[in-house]
């Protein structure tokens, strides 16, 4: 038995497991819940709840007048996402046929920095928000009074194809679907191609046992002999 681990090293250095994991907080954070795999689930789960810990802290703080130890806890929470821009989900459509210059003029003004509230200005319609931002203004204060526990980890039955690593869901508590929201997914191109060679054996199967000779039966016979 392995005593003593105290982290998934996930095979990578250590600033590609840095940069994988706030690639992954980030994801988390702009769409509630990302599908990975399920030791980058386990790695990634302490290391959002850690972000969203902060995030709960500088609102307290800002409740309680500490303005000097919100703003510490916030450029923690900072230091560890970056500025990373996200479209509102209402406008990513409109994001996506837009040309580069146009995209540009959305995530950044005049001067040079970065719009941080998603909210319109002048004559844009939309602009980018700041990760950072979403976690501390929105999903923050869901969670201010839950003692921990942010996250949950579904398995998946099935596997990624190539190296049949399990497959599982991070998703933020409160985000999930009801049940009966839930639509069935789609076949991918290889269960379609799966599909239809069985199909085809079927039918190839069904057709030559009308076309094939049949067998006597024991009693035509015993009349034949007779004859």
């Amino acid at each position: 038995m392995r005593h003593r681990i105290h982290f998934r090293k996930l095979n990578r250095t250590s600033e590609h497991r840095k940069a994988m994991l706030r690639n992954m907080a980030q994801s988390l954070i702009e769409h509630g819940q990302i599908t990975t795999t399920l030791a980058k689930a386990k790695t990634l789960q302490p290391y959002f709840e850690q972000l969203l810990t902060s995030a709960i802290k500088v609102r307290k703080m800002s409740a309680a007048s500490d303005e000097a130890g919100a703003l510490r806890m916030r450029r923690k929470v900072h230091k560890v996402l970056s500025d990373r821009s996200m479209i509102p989900a209402e406008h990513r459509l409109d994001y996506a046929a837009m040309s580069d210059a146009q995209r540009s003029k959305s995530l950044r003004m005049v001067s040079g920095r970065r719009y941080r509230t998603g909210e319109p200005k002048g004559r844009l319609v939309f602009t980018g928000e700041s990760i950072t931002r979403r976690l501390i203004e929105t999903i923050a204060p869901k969670y201010e009074s839950r003692p921990g526990g942010y996250t949950r980890i579904i398995r998946l039955s099935k596997h990624r194809i190539g190296d049949a690593t399990q497959l599982a869901i991070v998703q933020l508590i409160g985000e999930e679907e009801a049940p009966t929201s839930l639509t069935k997914p789609a076949k991918s191109a290889r269960s379609r191609r799966c599909d239809a060679r069985y199909a085809a054996a079927i039918t190839a199967a069904k057709s030559w046992g009308k076309s094939a000779p049949k067998k006597p039966s024991p009693a035509s016979e015993d009349a034949a002999e007779e004859a």
